[in-house]
């Protein structure tokens, strides 16, 4: 008797538990219909936004740094299923919502766009921790001071 295979999502959660990653399709692109009801860009339609849009993008966490010559500026990278959005979160910003950014694995970022040449920014202004949406997910971000 054969068992019937797993649903996808389920398969993408047994995939990053045992590897850490899945030649399956991104987590979130599961996840876009609920990140699309909450008006959450992708990073490909960032990319064409016009300089100092107000946007709102959500995305895993994949690096966070913190330099010591950036004046308590932290950077975050969060990837999504088409790409990565580069967000800056200002000293003050990073009290404010210290807990979000320092232990979501799914965060969204409400801010401005910025665009100067070919490099793209996104200024936050408001961070939400949306990790319960993963569930059992395992992801996990590269740290760095």
């Amino acid at each position: 008797m054969e068992l019937p295979p797993a649903p996808e999502g389920e398969a993408i959660v047994w995939d990053h538990r045992s590897t850490g990653l899945s030649l399956r399709r991104h987590p979130l692109a599961l996840l876009r219909p609920q990140l699309q009801a909450r008006r959450l860009s992708t990073a490909a339609e960032l990319a064409h936004a016009p300089d100092r849009r107000l946007v709102r993008h959500a995305g895993l966490v994949t690096l966070r740094q913190q330099p010591e010559t950036a004046g308590g500026v932290m950077f975050v990278t969060l990837e999504d299923e088409t790409g990565v959005v580069q967000a800056i979160v200002w000293r003050s910003l990073r009290e404010r919502y210290r807990r979000a950014l320092m232990q979501s694995r799914l965060l969204a970022v409400h801010g401005v766009w910025q665009r100067e040449g070919e490099v793209c920014s996104l200024i936050a202004g408001h961070l939400e921790d949306l990790t319960p949406l993963l569930g059992s997910l395992a992801v996990s971000s590269r740290d760095f001071r």
